[in-house]
């Protein structure tokens, strides 16, 4: 058995794309049963977002088996391969495990440390559990790399620093309000940057938004977003001292804002204190403004500095949630080599509680005199030296498995105990699970239409 993801993201693949690559919410159902029926896969989960879509599945071969997902892609979104082969890659076994935690923990998305996708990646599990598409592999990891995702937020820093220009200005603007609650924002132009940032204001409790514009049909389009005001230029100026915060991005060539203006609104603003994030590039507001009392200005360059000391930081904790990472591999690993012996340790289990019930029944037969009281006494102690006989023997076979002779091990301890009749029908569960060396975290893409992917490596023997 095999964990294989074969998927594309915004480093392999543009927008115009990954578009054509998504699910409908009401389309998994359909999509997971589909991705069931294509041949060699035993689990199935389908991570579908903006900026990625990957299937991972277990299957019970390598060979051949990203041919045919790439199949089932072609056959569900009705593309022909030639148009997206190139963009796709693989990742199979420890690749595909150690890709699954750093997606969830944020480090595979676009802006390092986001939360989002940890969400996502849980609904998509629930929702393939729900429809039956996961089991005793899947059920495992992806409850382990939700709970890791969890971690990695809670025990690191990694989600705390702003690392978008948008997202900067706001945290600037709670270093100096605290909230934003009953806040007024003035925008000046309506750039994207611009709407943006007001959007995440907005998001933190700005009350107000007012949007000045040359043009005013823009204005009010914009303003429509956040049920604001729109107005002209002039009456923005006007409206100066009411505002506590005022975003400008007008790609004017010359200076929008002076000092005089911005002085003569301080005076009626009795000492309130006026934040300006300035992201026009020329600048739309003059420098000399931050010599005035109160009054807090910040320009593109001061936020994106910002930004990337930020970046500095959330690398830093994602070199601890790396070795979160590799930690919980290994606890994953060590689960798989004991998930083959599992069964034989069942059925020794039941067999010995078999004759232990058997032999205290013949013995409270032959002396009907016990009573109830001296039946718990002598049940508990036999029980006990039952368990403490079985307690070394498993403890080795465990051992023993995850070792280079795993197979050979598990068979002695099968005919030592006479289990072979209880294990009948149990059939690859009883085969042992080992881990090969982990092979390099690399980028695999098919080139050409008739060749099935190339996979390195193997978590379980060829012939599992």
């Amino acid at each position: 058995m095999h964990i294989v993801v074969v998927g594309l993201n915004y480093r392999t693949a543009p927008v115009e794309v990954r578009e054509r690559f998504t699910f409908e919410q009401n389309e998994l159902p359909e999509a997971l049963s589909q991705l069931m029926l294509t041949k060699s896969v035993m689990e199935g989960v389908i991570v579908a977002t903006c900026n990625r879509t990957e299937i991972y599945v277990v299957v019970d071969r390598l060979h051949m088996c990203g041919y045919f997902i790439r199949s089932f892609m072609e056959q569900w979104f009705d593309i022909p391969r030639e148009e997206f082969t190139q963009h796709l890659y693989i990742y199979e076994d420890q690749q595909a495990i150690s890709h699954l935690f750093r997606v969830t923990c944020g480090l595979d998305s676009m802006v390092i440390g986001e939360t989002q996708i940890l969400g996502q990646v849980r609904t998509a599990f629930l929702q393939s559990q729900q429809e039956k598409a996961t089991g005793t592999w899947f059920n495992m990891l992806f409850k382990q790399a939700v709970t890791l995702g969890k971690r990695a937020h809670s025990e690191t820093s990694i989600g705390e620093s702003a690392v978008s220009v948008s997202y900067a200005a706001v945290e600037l603007g709670k270093r100096i309000f605290g909230m934003f609650d009953d806040k007024k924002v003035l925008i000046l132009g309506a750039g994207k940057m611009s709407e943006l940032t007001v959007k995440h204001l907005y998001a933190n409790g700005a009350e107000e938004v007012i949007v000045a514009n040359r043009t005013l049909a823009r204005a009010e389009e914009l303003a429509s977003k956040f049920q604001g005001t729109p107005c002209t230029m002039e009456q923005a100026m006007a409206r100066l001292h009411e505002v506590d915060i005022l975003i400008s991005s007008t790609g004017a060539k010359d200076y929008v804002l002076n000092r005089t203006q911005v002085s003569e609104s301080m005076k009626k603003r009795q000492s309130r204190p006026l934040f300006i994030i300035d992201i026009a590039v020329p600048r739309d507001i003059d420098p000399a403004i931050a010599e005035l009392n109160n009054v807090f200005l910040y320009d593109i360059d001061d936020l994106e500095g910002i930004v990337e000391s930020n970046l500095e930081m959330r690398r830093a904790e994602a070199a601890k949630i790396e070795v979160m990472i590799q930690e919980e591999m290994d606890d994953f690993y060590q689960w798989l080599k004991t998930l083959g012996v599992r069964p034989a340790i069942r059925a020794l289990q039941e067999k010995s509680s078999s004759i232990h019930e058997e032999t205290l029944q013949s013995l409270f037969n032959k002396l009907p005199e016990l009573d109830e009281h001296q039946r718990k006494v002598i049940r508990r102690l036999t029980k006990s030296i039952v368990n403490q006989m079985m307690h070394d023997p498993i403890n080795r076979i465990k051992e023993m498995t995850a070792g280079k002779n795993g197979n050979e091990a598990l068979d002695y301890f099968t005919q030592i105990f006479a289990l072979e009749e209880d294990l009948n029908g149990a059939g690859q569960e009883t085969s042992l699970i080992k881990q090969s060396s982990p092979s390099k975290n690399e980028l695999s893409r098919e080139k050409h239409e008739d060749k099935p992917f190339a996979i390195k490596g193997s978590l379980t023997p060829a012939g599992l």
